[in-house]
C-alpha cells in the first residue's frame, strides 16, 4: 500500500509564506511525476505546479514568480514553497504522485493522492 502524507498547511496572513511537504511511503518501486493541486469552495480543482523525475517544472499563471516546486528523491518528498500569499491562494492543497508498483509479474503505474491540507489566508 502506498501513502502520501502532506504537512505544512495552516493559517497565514496575506503577504506571508508557507512550505508544504508531501512524503510518499509504502510498497513501490519508483516515483514519476509529482504535483500539487488546489481547490476552493465552488471552484474547479487546479494544478498549481508539477515536477518530473528529471526536474522539469510547470506552474499555473496565477502563481508564477511566487511558487517553487521541488523534490528530494532520497527522501521521497515533494515540496511547494509559496511566497507573497494572496487571498485567492486560500484552498485545500492536495499532493499527487505517479508511482510504479509490481503487481504479479507486471509493472504498473497508477495515480496516488494525499488527503489534502488546508491553507487559509487571512489577517
Amino acid at each position: 500500500q502506498v501513502h502520501l502524507v502532506e504537512s505544512g498547511g495552516g493559517l497565514v496572513q496575506p503577504g506571508g509564506s508557507l512550505r508544504l511537504a508531501c512524503t510518499v511511503s509504502g510498497n513501490f518501486l519508483s516515483i514519476g511525476d509529482l504535483g500539487w493541486y488546489r481547490q476552493s469552495p465552488g471552484m474547479q480543482s487546479e494544478l498549481v505546479a508539477s515536477i518530473t523525475r528529471g526536474e522539469r517544472t510547470t506552474y499555473t499563471d496565477a502563481v508564477k514568480g511566487r511558487v517553487t516546486i521541488s523534490r528530494d528523491n532520497a527522501k521521497n518528498t515533494v515540496y511547494l514553497q509559496v511566497n507573497s500569499l494572496k487571498p485567492e491562494d486560500e484552498a485545500v492543497y492536495q499532493c499527487h504522485a505517479v508511482v510504479t508498483v509490481l503487481q504479479g509479474d507486471l509493472l504498473h503505474e497508477f495515480d496516488q493522492w494525499g488527503q489534502g491540507i488546508q491553507v487559509t489566508v487571512s489577517s
